[in-house]
């Protein structure tokens, strides 16, 4: 099995760990420590929170500010359109800010937010058996 790390620049480590954990995420402690913390999303999936000064000892180039362009999307499946809607509102009552407008595309469903350091996150619910090509205009 593979595992996927998402590392990710934070200004504030123990902010970044309340605001995941408060979102009902893991912490890997063994991967922890002073300038990072590494949330468990799924036992495949960690997300890498580092202080800047971690994260630039991994990158050649400087770091990007997320509040002012976005470096990446990173998109989390839901188990359904209400985990979607109380992920983001526990995301916004802990210092998020809302990102795009809820949709609905068909059965799908999603929302967004900036998490507090500007990092995007995507939450979506569909159909297991949905098959996204079936929107697709011909």
């Amino acid at each position: 099995m593979r595992s996927i790390f998402i590392n990710l620049p934070v200004a504030d480590v123990a902010a970044s760990r309340a605001f995941f954990t408060g979102l009902g995420f893991g912490v890997n402690e063994t991967f922890s420590g002073e300038g990072s913390v590494a949330v468990v999303v799924e036992e495949n999936i960690t997300v890498m929170l580092l202080s800047h000064e971690h994260f630039g000892q991994f990158v050649t180039s400087g770091i990007s500010d997320a509040h002012s362009a976005q470096e990446v999307l990173l998109s989390l499946s839901c188990e359904s359109r209400e985990e979607v809607d109380r992920l983001l509102a526990t995301a916004l009552d802990l210092g998020a800010k809302p990102w795009k407008p809820t949709f609905e595309m068909g059965p799908m469903y999603g929302g967004s937010f900036q998490d507090p350091d500007g990092h995007v996150w995507e939450l979506g619910s569909m159909p297991a058996d949905f098959d996204p090509a079936s929107l697709q205009q011909g």
